[in-house]
């Protein structure tokens, strides 16, 4: 077995990022820009007005000015202004010829057409734009590696853009193994038990963005379980299988893909849950055998598989790290690092009951999972212990 900090290593050793292709700026949102965005053009393009007030030449502004006209933004229409004239002007419109400052409207007086500025600390250029002020033609307006907020998004349309390059989305394949599940919805058998696990990780990597998800389902079969696991792979980046992967008779994982020539780069770590966790490679494809128990298809998808597929994409982290002061005191065995279901506030951060591998109830309740160190078994009251807050 090896530790939780190799595995984590090893996976992200052997994750590779995906092309690149243009979506519209609409689909962009939350991605990671694949590509330096030049500006086409100067951003504004003309000199403008900031806010609304009075454009005016500086040289005369301790004079009583008459205001000729007024300028509104998205006019095409120039307008000269002369020599003790004022122009009532709009924010975003331009600024009339011979024009150097605005005045803005709060600090004026106007009465019969004659402005009197009251501004005594108006200064050359106050509240006036200039062309390329927000970004000059064939200039790098956003870099490669930026995420693409809703601000970034705002911005790119503002330079005119109309799509984004981001790294290709993966297509992600959902393997379900073992004769023992039942579809929810249905009578549940003698023997039988409800499959959630494609539910959960349905849920968890439409969070990820991830948008071609595949399902399949294998009994416990090793020559029924390679085919199925064969036609995955040609159709899919990543190949999540779940259950299968420890070491009982059933448990065909590991043989199904070595028969498919799929390097194992690991399978066991020491942790709980998960430590049977399975991860493997084939060309830049990239295998996680999942344990079957659905709190440890969770604890390792957000630990492992996340992390795959947010550097496939270039995508900056879903589960924030964190580090918080333990409420109540912890005793494990030494030799595992163990992740417990949890719930954050405040900088506190509680352990919740039923953290055993098949129950669920907890996880349901949990905003994030503790990690306990894997040689240290006593965490008292007040320890310091790393976070990992799930996305919302």
């Amino acid at each position: 077995m090896i530790s939780v900090k190799e595995a984590k290593e090893l996976v992200l050793a052997h994750t590779v990022t995906l092309s690149s292709h243009n979506v519209p700026l609409s689909e962009a949102a939350g991605f990671t820009l694949a590509a330096d965005v030049f500006a086409g053009v100067d951003i504004p393009a003309f000199i403008q007005s900031s806010m609304d007030g009075y454009a005016i030449r500086f040289e005369d502004h301790q004079s009583p000015l008459t205001v000729k006209g007024e300028m509104q933004a998205g006019t095409a229409v120039q307008f000269d202004l002369a020599g003790g004239q004022a122009v009532r002007i709009f924010a975003g419109a331009p600024l009339p010829a011979g024009a150097d400052t605005v005045v803005v409207q709060e600090k004026v007086n106007v009465k019969e057409g004659i402005l009197t500025i009251l501004d005594e600390q108006l200064t050359l250029g106050d509240d006036v734009r200039g062309i390329g002020a927000e970004a000059t033609a064939g200039s790098l307006a956003m870099a490669k590696g930026c995420k693409l907020t809703s601000a970034a998004i705002g911005y790119l349309a503002g330079l005119g853009k109309t799509e984004a390059e981001i790294y290709r989305s993966p297509a992600v394949a959902v393997i379900v193994t073992g004769k023992e599940l039942q579809e929810p919805g249905k009578e549940l058998s003698f023997g039988l038990v409800y499959e959630s696990n494609s539910y959960s990780l349905t849920a968890a990597l439409k969070q990820a963005k991830v948008t071609q998800i595949n399902f399949y389902h294998a009994d416990d079969n090793l020559d029924e379980l390679t085919a199925i696991l064969q036609d995955a792979l040609q159709a899919n980046d990543i190949v999540l299988l779940t259950g299968g992967v420890s070491v009982g008779d059933y448990d065909f994982v590991p043989q199904a893909a070595e028969r498919l020539g799929i390097s194992k780069i690991f399978h066991h770590v020491k942790q709980k849950p998960g430590k049977p966790l399975y991860f493997g490679k084939i060309e830049e494809k990239i295998v996680f055998g999942l344990p079957g128990n659905p709190s440890s298809v969770l604890s390792c998808f957000y630990q492992y598989v996340l992390p795959a597929l947010e550097k496939q994409i270039d995508f900056k982290r879903n589960v924030n790290i964190n580090h918080a002061i333990l409420a109540q005191a912890y005793t494990k065995a030494a030799g595992l690092t163990h992740f417990l279901k949890a719930t954050f506030d405040d900088g506190l951060v509680t352990p919740l009951n039923a953290q055993e591998s098949f129950r669920m109830s907890s996880f349901a309740q949990a905003n994030c999972t503790i990690e306990l160190e894997e040689e240290q078994s006593v965490f008292p009251v007040g320890t310091e212990v790393k976070v990992y807050l799930f996305p919302e």
